[in-house]
């Protein structure tokens, strides 16, 4: 997949277009790029997927603070060359971009830089500056232009429309396989491993304290999670707990992550690993002494296994 982070030396053969934030990259989404690659198969030409960056909202809402990202870009780039796009469009969302109009995003970006052929778009696809530009324009325009245009309908999972603010919901309330059938893959958070007050240690159960790469990136909700980790490309079965810290750290709504990996005892501190979130094994709860804790970390371990053996 080539990476475009400006249009001045673009070029793809007979480009099919689809335009996006593609905030998780869910299975609605995929279907979206599957049709994509199979226009293009149609006509020999290329799959182009025209996205930004930074989000939006960070841009037309300056000091926002309550954005949650599904996924980051660098974890967008990942998965957009895992589903085979041919060309990945990473376009600069500034203050100017904001308020260009519809009609001359279609002019000047899709027909002239571009030279889109085919453009497809989503159910609910509004774009440009106050979302003027819907599906009914589209089709004004593709007949004025010279260009196709494709509508996907919303893709059904078990008779539930997949959204990613859907996905958020479920995320925030523990439900981790819900997101992941959504996602079409398992949900993850990559970070840095920070230094701690090392309390797991003392009790057996030494963790990593993650902070998380993107500080808009979503935490799942409070609790104890089965996760896999991987560090420097080998995976870990591990156990992973949610809470908050507002001292220590500076990952999104102050959430402290903390992860027991297990049979593992190397020193990763200033390492970036990846979280794969399995599945909930409990909320959060408080504790009569740390023995209490220590007996209820050792039923955590065994919960965990069996959540991660039967993947």
């Amino acid at each position: 997949m080539k990476i475009h982070y400006s249009l001045d030396q673009f070029r793809a053969q007979s480009p099919v277009v689809t335009i996006g934030t593609f905030d998780g990259l869910h299975k609605g989404h995929q279907a979206v790029l599957d049709k994509l690659k199979e226009l293009a198969r149609e006509i020999d030409g290329e799959s182009v997927v025209f996205t930004f960056y930074p989000h939006p909202r960070l841009v037309t809402s300056p000091g926002e603070s309550s954005l949650r990202l599904l996924t980051t870009l660098e974890e967008k780039i990942q998965l957009f060359t895992k589903f085979g796009i041919d060309h990945l469009i990473v376009y600069p969302f500034n203050k100017e971009f904001s308020e260009m109009n519809y009609s001359d995003f279609v002019k000047e970006i899709l027909v002239d830089k571009i030279e889109t052929r085919c453009l497809v778009v989503g159910y609910d696809h509004k774009f440009g500056k106050n979302r003027e530009g819907g599906f009914e324009y589209l089709q004004h325009c593709a007949g004025r232009y010279g260009f196709r245009v494709e509508k996907m309908e919303a893709l059904s999972v078990e008779d539930d429309n997949v959204s990613s603010t859907k996905i958020r919901l479920a995320l925030q309330t523990g439900d981790i396989p819900k997101a992941n059938h959504y996602f079409g893959y398992e949900f993850s958070l990559r970070g840095t491993v920070v230094e701690g007050k090392q309390l797991g240690r003392k009790m057996g159960f030494p963790t990593a304290n993650i902070e998380a790469s993107d500080k808009f990136k979503i935490i799942p909700g409070y609790g104890v999670y089965a996760v896999k980790v991987e560090i420097d490309g080998r995976i870990f079965k591990g156990m992973l707990n949610i809470g908050t810290r507002p001292t220590f750290n500076k990952n999104a709504d102050n959430r402290s992550i903390e992860v027991n990996i297990f049979d593992f005892s190397e020193n990763i501190y200033g390492k970036k690993i990846t979280l794969y979130f399995i599945g909930k094994i409990r909320d959060e709860q408080k504790f009569n002494g740390i023995e209490a804790l220590v007996e209820q970390l050792k039923k955590d371990r065994v919960s965990a296994l069996d959540i991660l053996n039967r993947q």
